[in-house]
């Protein structure tokens, strides 16, 4: 399929891009049924032209149960009913395009649903078969293999091995998962699993997506041998603490694979990127995830788990240039997406719960809804100033908080389930987003239908409620893509400016970006604040509050 010439930019487009994350259920629904799909989202993409973001990332839309939201995907090379067709997804690609802007689709290599014809396969055939190599099968310990192979633990709680049912009737191997029990581990020290997704990338790439956001990414590899791992272990491992080294996650192994889909895209044209989900730490060790011969980008999730601290923000800032620059890469900054609290409301948050766990009402600490909406503005500006690439999660340049009122028979997350409701798990950013204030569903849906509860207050952040007002969240956003355009910050030269404690500034180019978390206003005449003011987060009506953000045209 001829892919459609989209704009004279540069091969290497996303060391500056604003890219905007569309999670597929939640965006746009243009069939009625309370689920978005591929039509929605193309039926939408003007918006997002509007906006200015650069490209988009959609996640996965494939042929899946849906057990977590299409991570399970059942065909790698297909769409699923509830979001479409494959001509669907053609439609969408061409009109990205048309509105010169990328896209970058989400894979899932780390495993595929049990309904995946090749696990289908694995269980139909016999212990020690080249069907069941394709994944991570072992007999089991004990006298008859009645336990697991070894301790470790799913990263949404409980075992991480399933045992299987034989054909005769018995009880027989057992399957790991490191997610869900529905979502099996690939084995990839098997050639035909990665001959098999060399031929996935392509598939896509022929139908002209412009990249793959890759899910996992530290993952894939496991320690040989499988060696015990603790519950604790893990869940330190999972959020990047490198004394407890992880036997599944960050191994060496995975950056050999990474160099292989790297050569894959290249034969495409220098264009095409990779983008990595690592979860590891520290930034350095990051970084190496997006070295010159393997990902284009790293998602800096350190930068993302950053508390709203001028030092802590400081500090990680610091050590993003250095550790990204040392490999030839930008940092790409982002503050939200699909599997965290929306930063509107976890900045606000004195204590932030473990990732994936979620919050609710009775979470202690919430944030009134404006204040955190205030602090979500001025992290926004914040991170937009610094310069490299950025990512924008659908419904944050509506300033949407994090959805608190789910009932529990309304929950989707597998981390609920497998808790026991323990953890609140990632519902609460998936809320589907409001367009229309007064429409049925807000315009998400023309029924009104929606698969997960829309709170009754969000018409209040409903697009149409927003657009051409001055001062809401949608025209910053607007003014800063717009701004960050003309003034390129995102190949800018950055340089910190002496600051009072509490204050962050610092110069990109012949900009200055200010951002005041002192808890206390500071006056308009501080040579610090000296210049044109280009934006701000908040009114400067005669100070500078706390939690906001300026950008000012240095006199």
């Amino acid at each position: 399929m001829a892919r459609p010439d989209i704009s004279d930019s540069p091969d290497d487009w996303w060391r500056s891009a604003v890219i905007y994350q569309i999670y597929p259920r939640s965006f746009a629904d243009a069939d009625g049924d309370g689920v978005g799909d591929l039509a929605g989202i193309t039926s939408r993409l003007e918006a997002l032209a509007d906006l200015g973001v650069d490209a988009i990332w959609v996640s996965p839309f494939y042929r899946s149960p849906q057990k977590d939201a299409g991570y399970d995907v059942a065909d790698f090379c297909d769409v699923d009913p509830v979001f479409g067709t494959l001509d669907d997804a053609d439609a969408l690609i061409a009109r990205t395009h048309e509105l010169g802007m990328r896209i970058v689709v989400d894979i899932v290599p780390n495993h595929s649903s049990d309904q995946h014809a090749w696990f289908q396969a694995a269980l139909a055939a016999p212990p020690h078969s080249a069907a069941r190599a394709r994944y991570i099968f072992r007999d089991g310990r004990g006298d008859s293999g009645e336990l697991p192979p070894n301790t470790w633990q799913s990263v949404f709680g409980g075992p991480a091995w399933t045992r299987v049912i034989e054909a005769d009737g018995t009880p027989g191997q057992w399957y790991l998962h490191l997610f869900d029990s529905t979502q099996p581990d690939l084995d990839w020290t098997q050639e035909q699993v990665r001959e098999d997704f060399d031929a996935i990338l392509r598939f896509w790439l022929d139908r002209g997506v412009d990249g793959f956001r890759v899910d996992v990414a530290h993952g894939l590899v496991k320690e040989e041998g499988l060696p015990d791992y603790t519950d604790e272990q893990l869940i330190a491992a999972s959020i990047g603490d490198t004394t407890a080294p992880s036997p599944h996650f960050g191994q060496e192994g995975v950056h050999e694979i990474w160099r292989r889909w790297r050569a894959v895209l290249e034969r495409y044209g220098a264009d095409r990127i990779l983008v990595a989900e690592a979860w590891v730490e520290p930034l350095t060790r990051m970084a190496l995830w997006a070295r010159r011969d393997e990902m284009h980008q790293a998602f800096n999730f350190g930068y993302l788990m950053t508390p709203w601290d001028s030092g802590a923000l400081r500090a990680v800032i610091d050590a993003s240039l250095d550790a990204f620059s040392r490999v030839g890469a930008p940092s790409t900054w982002v503050l939200s997406n699909h599997d965290v609290v929306r930063h509107a409301t976890r900045l606000g948050l004195a204590d932030v719960p473990p990732l994936g766990h979620g919050v609710g009402r009775d979470t202690p600490g919430l944030p009134e809804t404006e204040h955190g909406v205030r602090r979500g503005r001025a992290a926004t500006l914040l991170m937009l100033g610094l310069p490299g690439g950025a990512y924008l999660y659908q419904g944050e340049e509506l300033g949407l908080p994090e959805a608190l009122d789910i009932p529990a028979q309304a929950r989707q997350d597998p981390a609920w389930f497998r808790t026991g409701g323990e953890r609140y798990g990632r519902d609460g950013c998936r809320v589907p987003i409001p367009w229309e204030a007064q429409a049925p569903g807000f315009g998400f849906s023309p029924t009104g239908a929606s698969w997960l509860p829309q709170p009754d207050a969000w018409g209040r952040f409903a697009r149409d409620a927003q657009r051409g007002v001055p001062g809401s969240t949608l025209e910053m956003y607007r003014s800063a893509l717009a701004l960050r355009a003309d003034l390129a910050l995102g190949t800018g030269d950055f340089a910190w400016v002496d600051a009072p404690p509490g204050v962050i500034a610092f110069d990109n180019g012949a900009t200055r970006i200010v951002t005041n978390m002192t808890g206390e206003p500071v006056t308009l005449q501080d040579p610090l604040l000296a210049g044109e003011v280009l934006l701000a987060s908040t009114p400067l009506e005669g100070s500078f509050e706390p939690d906001s953000t300026v950008w000012i045209r240095r006199a």
